[in-house]
């Protein structure tokens, strides 16, 4: 550091302007003295805790205990991470897409493009391609703290033997409470993300939908020529994904087809 830097640098004072100055910086450090630090974001990479279902959107990580965040495998199925260490946010396997339902559902998506559903054995699993009643899960906030419910009736929670994830409990004791993290910032007029797919009229989505899952053999773009009132009904009951993934079945012009 050059001499010329080490000098204090300091603005000119006006005769009977100190006063004012001095008060004026007074009210500022008090102001800094009252800013609150959100102690637990910083622990967590920058990731806070979610109290509301609208806030559930965009990147979501579910933890368990204290910065062990579900992951994804390869095969579908999840497990719960190591532990992070503090000031470290999720891996990217744990880092799911969130999507917003309705005022009391969401949907989540892995890093794979899989939508998380319960199987009939219980566990949490990721293969399904489009949003349907299965794939929907009901955040439950009570006293300051969260449990997620799957379709089943059973809240989500981690296998003790193996640290899979399951939903297999009727009822949400200590091990079925969890955390879904955003690093987004939460504000009461926040909007839901909605994919740009999923923009426009019926006829638009359907047509993003079939854009996003045709493979064009014939360089022909293929939509479903039936009524929609089928669609309209789907959107208000939060199936519309599946409704479409049904439609695009009965062309047959696609490998998603069943």
């Amino acid at each position: 550091m050059s001499e010329y830097e080490m000098v204090k640098k300091s603005k000119l004072v006006f005769k009977n302007e100190k006063k004012r100055k001095k008060k004026k910086r007074k009210h500022s450090e008090k102001e800094t003295e009252e800013e609150v630090v959100d102690t637990d974001r910083l622990d967590h990479g920058g990731w806070a805790a979610v109290d509301n279902v609208k806030d559930m959107t965009g990147s979501v990580a579910i933890e368990f205990g204290n910065q062990c965040y579900v992951a994804a495998l390869d095969n579908g199925l999840f497990n719960l991470g190591a532990p992070h260490n503090e000031g470290e946010g999720p891996s990217p396997e744990e880092v799911l897409t969130g999507i917003v339902v309705n005022e009391n559902k969401v949907a989540f998506k892995s890093g794979y493009g899989k939508y998380l559903s319960v199987d009939i054995h219980g566990n949490v699993t990721a293969r399904a391609d489009a949003i349907g009643v299965l794939q929907q899960w009901e955040p439950v906030f009570q006293d300051g703290k969260l449990a997620i419910q799957g379709n089943n009736g059973c809240f989500i929670s981690v296998r003790p033997d193996d640290d899979g994830i399951v939903a297999v409990s009727k009822t949400a004791g200590p091990s079925e409470m969890l955390k879904v993290r955003t690093p987004n910032l939460l504000t009461d007029e926040k909007p839901v993300e909605v994919a740009p797919e999923m923009k426009g009229s019926l006829s638009d989505i359907e047509v993003n939908y079939v854009k996003k899952f045709q493979k064009f053999q014939d360089k022909k773009l293929k939509v479903n020529s039936e009524d929609k009132s089928a669609l309209k009904k789907a959107r208000v009951e939060g199936t519309l994904h599946e409704t479409m993934l049904d439609r695009r079945s009965k062309m047959k012009a696609d490998r998603y087809c069943k």
